[in-house]
């Protein structure tokens, strides 16, 4: 089994490339073991010191490091994914599943329909963009024309994550939707 990497804008991330189908749609994030008790890699990726936080993706698995080098780190990561795609060893335990991250949305239901297209627009041009670049990043909620997002794997703590919520994201959303005064970062 060969596994590429490639690096993200966040430099304290890189996306691991299996070759194969990780999560198939969506994505996950597990940023401690308990979090990740559902899923064997993940627990086992958090495991290595200095690993800080994984996210699954469609056909990858992005690793958040702390301040360790990846000179130290990445042959661990490298064998962790092998080993446990070798074996064929559920990426998630039975009966745990893909979550779909809409908890904890807010919006007034009079704006339902204007979300519905911002969360189409998401789903269909930023997602797909920024799961390129080793992340993720899900509607939160929409108030007072602000669209609030949450970023999830090389996104968080990415140091060009700002530029892309405002520069990107908002002119598309403004383009399409023009009730949409700003986009703003939201904790997940």
């Amino acid at each position: 089994m060969f596994i590429q990497t490639e690096a993200t804008p966040n430099p304290a991330t890189l996306k691991f490339l299996p070759g194969q189908s990780v999560l198939g749609q969506g994505a996950m994030e597990f940023r401690s073991p308990e979090a990740a008790a559902s899923a064997p890699l993940a627990q086992a990726l958090l495991a290595i010191d200095g690993v800080e936080a994984v996210m699954y993706g469609g056909d990858f698995v992005s690793v958040t490091k702390d301040a360790t080098d990846w000179a130290h780190l990445k042959p661990a990561i490298l064998g962790t994914i092998m080993e446990h795609f070798a074996s064929g060893a559920p990426l998630l335990t039975e009966g745990a599943s893909a979550t779909t991250d809409h908890d904890g949305e807010f919006y007034e239901e009079s704006d339902a329909e204007l979300v519905a297209t911002i969360k189409e627009l998401i789903e269909t041009r930023v997602r797909p963009a920024v799961a390129g670049d080793g992340g993720d990043i899900v509607f939160r909620g929409f108030r007072d024309g602000i669209v609030y997002l949450g970023m999830k794997g090389a996104c968080s703590g990415c140091p060009s994550s700002t530029a892309t919520l405002r520069n990107g994201i908002e002119n598309l959303l403004r383009h399409f939707v023009p009730q949409v005064k700003s986009v703003e970062p939201a904790q997940l």
